[in-house]
């Protein structure tokens, strides 16, 4: 895929955020002395009126975020994921997530994509967190066309939102006409042998791990799923009762998040072979993001090693 135009999330954000600005009078942008990382500094530019830098002070941005959306407004609050799902969950759950405020949540530099930084900002827990807060939506868009209209369908929605974006440009993989909805999930590839249910970053490395496993003789179905809740157990079902046999592919620890919302839901309403790739139960370490994503095995090449010695086996 070297030859198709890559574009981080986090830069999807800031653009969607400002795009949408006109059309939302009521929406605000918050951030945590981090708004060139983030891309909010975007929105600034344009409206530096709606937009509230609140400092290295993660929590206390989380609680001024819920006061403004008791007033109406939609706030952002924007942070890396580890400050978002991390150093403020305590906040995100009490006082927003418990009251079910319209509050939206950007939290970009997820996983280990984030490259030098380290293990310490390398967020792999976060979808987990976020999954186990009643009423919270949970997203993780593959691209940048998704995670634009990921952002509008937030804006549209009434209640809490957890949006992940990454610092890694990515392949763009969908059109301008791809329909996006809460809860919906896609089939990118039809295939019968083996599913491969992918999130974020990761469906990009399905995609190409799919290529691979064909000429192995093996057809395999991609499905890409932004949002991991609520998560499209219909679509699930029925691509698992078709093939067989499920893999699952995140940029995030193995233990709840994608491959645990859909253990979850294949151990309870159809029992189905299952493997889960993702970083196993331990924590990232620093370098260039594409050199860990190869020792990781979460690049195509990785994917498909993977998939190929599970299903020899």
């Amino acid at each position: 895929m070297s030859d198709v135009k890559k574009i981080a999330t986090r830069q999807s954000y800031g653009e969607a955020l400002t795009e949408l600005a006109d059309q939302y009078p009521n929406l605000v942008v918050l951030d945590a002395d981090l708004a060139g990382a983030t891309k909010t500094g975007i929105f600034k530019k344009k409206y530096p009126d709606r937009h509230i830098d609140c400092g290295i002070a993660e929590g206390n941005m989380m609680g001024i975020a819920a006061g403004l959306a008791t007033t109406g407004m939609i706030p952002f609050a924007s942070t890396f994921a580890m400050f978002a799902a991390g150093r403020a969950y305590e906040q995100v759950r009490n006082s927003i997530g418990y009251p079910h405020l319209n509050v939206k949540i950007g939290a970009t530099h997820a996983g280990i994509s984030v490259g030098e930084d380290g293990a310490s900002h390398q967020c792999l827990e976060d979808l987990a967190l976020m999954r186990a807060i009643p009423g919270m939506v949970v997203m993780n868009p593959a691209d940048d066309v998704e995670a634009k209209k990921a952002v509008a369908a937030a804006l549209e929605y009434v209640g809490p939102v957890y949006l992940r974006f990454g610092r890694l440009a990515v392949p763009v993989i969908h059109g301008d006409d791809y329909q996006f909805r809460i809860g919906k999930g896609e089939v990118l590839k039809e295939g019968k042998d083996v599913t491969i249910v992918a999130t974020g970053l990761e469906v990009a490395a399905a995609l190409e791990a799919a290529e691979a496993l064909k000429n192995d003789g093996v057809d395999a179905e991609v499905i890409n799923i932004c949002t991991i809740k609520p998560l499209d157990e219909d679509l699930l079902l029925a691509s698992a009762k078709k093939t067989g046999k499920v893999v699952t592919v995140e940029e995030h620890n193995v233990i709840g998040g994608l491959g645990g919302a859909v253990a979850e839901t294949l151990s309870e309403k159809l029992p189905t072979l299952m493997k889960r790739i993702g970083v196993y139960d331990r924590f990232g370490e620093s370098g260039p993001a594409v050199e860990l994503l190869h020792k990781y095995e979460l690049d195509g090449e990785g994917v498909y090693k993977q998939i190929k010695t599970w299903l020899g086996k």
